[in-house]
């Protein structure tokens, strides 16, 4: 028969079913601790008997290790979060490909993290006020195999993004996401040259509120030759028309626009200052003829704004 795993403990102990964990075979018992996550194991699971603490201690459990959204650790000061993302790094044994962290973090345990974990892929750093250019580039320069970099809601300069950019060449997705506003009405282009100039094996960038205007759009297009999808959602300096408009609907596979939909943004996507753009959609964009699954517009080859100037959508532009 098979076992079903439940997606946490409260779902193991209030299963109708009256089961004994820890007959269970340590394969299963390995698949419950991976759904768990590395955070769950330290806080929770390690603690319930020594076959489980033996247990937790595989490295395979922290390849993956996620800290964000995890309010229910910030009451109080019961819990050293940097100590627990030490541990975390420990257990991996050097297995850790994926970290993930918000609203903590230092230069300190960035160092610790890239002095243990060199073949990291992934870093996502989220709110992290503590956290210096220089702990970052200090990192970077330790990961040249690093893939994946998410950044949001942080405070960093474009001599960073030049530095990271250089010291991680297979770098294929980027995300640089902060607040977007309207006003005061603020251009600058120094991050998208910087991302043009040293990100050339971009596959995905997200520059979610971001203050480029379109000579940063284009610089990024000719520095970004293998680019596949652009975020650009209130990035309200932007203003896609014409030749521009066209290179991306010719280049790109996805793109989601200035004022596009931010339903799915997993953040506070609260617009400061008032006011609205006059401007719109151009009418070649349609939902119907473009809008995915996953919420970006899709171009197919060979396909001109032309083909759908017959379309009344409502959108004016």
């Amino acid at each position: 028969m098979d076992t079903q795993i439940p997606d946490s403990l409260e779902e193991a102990d209030s299963s109708e079913e009256v089961r004994n964990w820890l007959e269970l075979p340590p394969d299963v018992m390995s698949l419950i601790f991976l759904k768990l996550g590395a955070i769950d194991i330290l806080f929770r699971a390690q603690s319930v008997c020594s076959a489980w603490r033996k247990l937790s201690k595989e490295p395979q459990l922290y390849r993956l290790v996620d800290m964000r959204n995890r309010w229910d650790l910030f009451d109080g000061d019961e819990y050293d979060m940097e100590k627990m993302a030490r541990e975390a790094v420990d257990r991996s044994c050097g297995q850790l490909v994926e970290f993930s962290v918000e609203h903590f973090g230092t230069d300190e345990l960035l160092q610790y993290i890239a002095d243990k974990s060199g073949s990291l892929r992934c870093l996502r750093l989220v709110s992290c006020y503590q956290v210096s250019d220089d702990g970052l580039i200090k990192m970077a320069n330790k990961l040249p195999m690093l893939e994946e970099l998410e950044i949001c809601h942080c405070s960093f300069s474009e001599e960073m993004l030049e530095a990271v950019g250089h010291a991680c060449p297979q770098l294929k997705l980027f995300r640089l996401n902060c607040r977007g506003f309207r006003r005061p009405h603020i251009e600058c282009d120094e991050e998208a040259l910087a991302i043009a100039k040293n990100m050339p094996q971009l596959r995905h960038l997200h520059l979610f509120g971001n203050k480029l205007t379109n000579d940063g759009l284009r610089a990024i297009l000719d520095g970004c030759p293998h680019l596949e999808s652009l975020d650009l959602r209130q990035c309200f300096n932007v203003n896609l028309e014409g030749d521009l408009l066209k290179r991306c609907k010719d280049r790109l596979r996805k793109l989601r626009l200035p004022e596009d939909s931010t339903d799915d943004y997993e953040f506070d996507d609260a617009i400061d200052g008032d006011g609205s753009f006059d401007e719109e959609y151009p009418s070649g964009f349609s939902e119907i003829d473009f809008l995915s699954d996953d919420g970006y517009y899709e171009f197919s080859e060979g396909s001109y704004l032309s083909d759908y100037d017959d379309l009344d959508l409502g959108f004016n532009f």
